[in-house]
């Protein structure tokens, strides 16, 4: 069974290759280049840019490359499934379908599953490890594929930026309020809802943030020492770990992982945003 993500899920470049995961990489935008992420660029050069002045631009994945690997997938006669990037934050998803649906016309047996995670950067990340470690154990594809669906809505993320310059760039919230919290240093706590990015408090300064986003998870999350969390970070690994000594103070999980923000959503978020993924739901 083939297992495909994009570079949205944040999972280093070494994971894909270890792992036989197939990556699509989206495309970072500076000045007048287009990069392929995680292949011809990496995050820490897009935080550089970005400190240096630049505003990065992305795009979707390539449908040439999605034709190319589904056309593969139907000639091999193999079963696959896709977890992407939530639909509500890129056309990928559905660019996807699209070109499944065209494979089809040529290739009617092609057995790909196609998940809208709803999900992203390390929200897809944990459910990529999911779906390789049930591939290793030998589960079937549509056991994995309701597992991962599982996993995917009861998905919490939970992050803050250390800039809010960066999401007004991107829309997300007014370069009024951008300015108003810059000054008085006005954290914003946001998590994704049904797909999309949704603000849900504001905090003065990084500590009391932090330590709302750990209040929040023990009152979201279920047996969170249980879990596998994961905390990424872009280019700032000390508030990872910070977050992650509370983390472990906290609830003692199973595990805490700690990756950085991807070029793609990095350069929505800018340096120095911190996330954490748990689920509010165990099976």
């Amino acid at each position: 069974m083939k297992i495909y993500a994009d570079s949205a899920s944040d999972l280093p470049k070494s994971f894909f290759e270890e792992n036989d995961v197939i990556l699509f990489p989206l495309r970072v935008h500076i000045d007048e280049e287009e990069y392929d992420d995680l292949i011809t660029i990496d995050p820490k050069q897009v935080y550089d840019e970005i400190r240096g002045g630049k505003h990065p631009k992305t795009s979707q994945a390539s449908p040439e490359l999605f034709m190319q690997k589904f056309t593969e997938l139907a000639q091999s006669g193999e079963e696959g499934i896709y977890i992407a990037l939530s639909s509500e934050l890129s056309g990928t998803h559905n660019t996807a379908v699209m070109v499944r649906e065209q494979v089809k016309e040529e290739y009617p047996d092609l057995k790909l599953t196609i998940i809208d995670s709803k999900c992203a950067s390390l929200g897809i990340g944990l459910l990529i490890k999911e779906a390789v470690r049930l591939r290793k154990a030998g589960d079937p594809l549509g056991q994995i594929e309701e597992k991962i669906r599982f996993m995917a809505e009861h998905m919490e993320h939970l992050f803050t930026v250390e800039d809010l310059d960066y999401l007004a760039l991107g829309g997300r919230v007014s370069k009024a309020s951008a300015f108003i919290g810059g000054l008085l240093n006005i954290k914003p706590l946001l998590h994704v809802e049904d797909g999309k990015l949704v603000p849900i408090e504001k905090h003065r300064g990084r500590k009391k943030v932090l330590k709302r986003i750990v209040d929040l998870m023990a009152e979201r999350g279920e047996k969170l020492h249980e879990q596998t969390i994961a905390i990424s970070h872009a280019d700032d690994e000390s508030i990872a770990l910070d977050l992650k000594s509370a983390i472990e103070e906290a609830f003692n999980p199973k595990a805490v992982e700690i990756y950085m923000i991807g070029s793609v959503i990095g350069a929505h978020t800018g340096p120095g945003t911190v996330s954490v993924f748990f689920l509010n739901k165990l099976q």
